[in-house]
This record gives structure tokens, sequence and C-alpha cells, in this order.
């Protein structure tokens, strides 16, 4: 677990699946990341138990209220055609709707940044965004990201087909 002032970073728990449910099933959080709206409390369930089962992907919790408000990790997990260095992790994150914008995602990236640099020897980072979401490249920048000049298309991402994407990487 990570905690700040106002947010905790812990791992996800299958009873954290309504609340993730409220979250992912607004049709624009998911787009804006590149994967399709949750349909059922089931479903957000089951991403629990798989996309978000393991040791670096966490929820990104309001210490206020104990609820989880959106995800962040890194890993190989991504299906996406980020151009990766072998055995480069690729960063991921969202945030529900009612919280953009209040840089909730900026102090989450850069807790996890610091417990990489203190738990991991990772050399660097990549990560990317929709160029019609410059929201999150802001993020990624302020967190020290710097963009490689490159896009691509991924077309197994959700809504992604003429979607280019913005690779950004970190050098640790």
């Amino acid at each position: 677990m990570m905690e700040t002032d106002r947010i905790i970073l812990r791992l996800w728990h299958e009873d954290d699946a309504e609340v993730l449910f409220n979250y992912a099933s607004e049709p624009e959080v998911g787009s804006r990341a590149g994967w399709p709206p949750h349909k059922s409390v089931e479903e957000s369930r089951e991403i629990i138990r798989t996309v978000f089962h393991n040791e670096t992907t966490w929820a990104i919790v309001l210490r206020s209220t104990g609820e989880p408000i959106g995800a962040i990790g890194y890993g190989p997990s991504c299906d996406c055609r980020l151009p990766a260095r072998d055995g480069e992790p690729i960063v991921g994150y969202w945030i529900g709707k009612p919280y953009w914008n209040q840089g909730i995602c900026t102090e989450a990236l850069q807790l996890m940044l610091s417990h990489i640099c203190k738990t991991t020897s990772i050399a660097s980072l990549i990560s990317g965004h929709f160029v019609d979401n410059p929201a999150s490249g802001r993020v990624m920048e302020k967190c020290g990201f710097v963009p490689t000049g490159e896009t691509c298309i991924d077309e197994t991402q959700y809504q992604g087909a003429d979607r280019p994407i913005r690779v950004l990487r970190l050098e640790l």
C-alpha cells in the first residue's frame, strides 16, 4: 500500500466490484483509456479477478471516503502496440469522471513512480494516450515522461481503429 494525504494505492478486492462498475460503466471513461464500458457488476468483478489481479495494479482510493475511484499500474499486460523496449513496462491509469481535472491521476502516478524507483531496478517506462485525450498526456509530462515523437494506431483497442496514440517514455 502507498499513500499521500489525499489518496491510497492498494490492491483491488472483489468487494470493490460495485464501485468499480459505477465508474467503469461511464462511456467516456473507458473510451479515453481504450476499453469498452463495463456492462455489469459481474463484469467488473471479473476484471478485478483477472486484469487487476497482480502485484503491479492498484486501486486509486480516496482517503476521505475509502472508495476506489480509478486504477493505476504497470507491466506487460497491455495488449496495445506501444513500441516498448525489451522488458520495458507499460504504464496505464484511469480515474472516474467526477474526479477528472483535480490532479489525482498526477498524484497517483507520482506515488507509483516513487514506489517503482524504491523497489525495482526498472530502467525506463513507456506509456501513451489517444491524441484526443490530451489531459492524460499532461499527467504523464508532469511526472517526467517525454514524448518520443512516435505515434501508433492500435486496431485492437476499443474505438482505436482511427485514433492515434502519442507515445511517451520515462527514463528512470
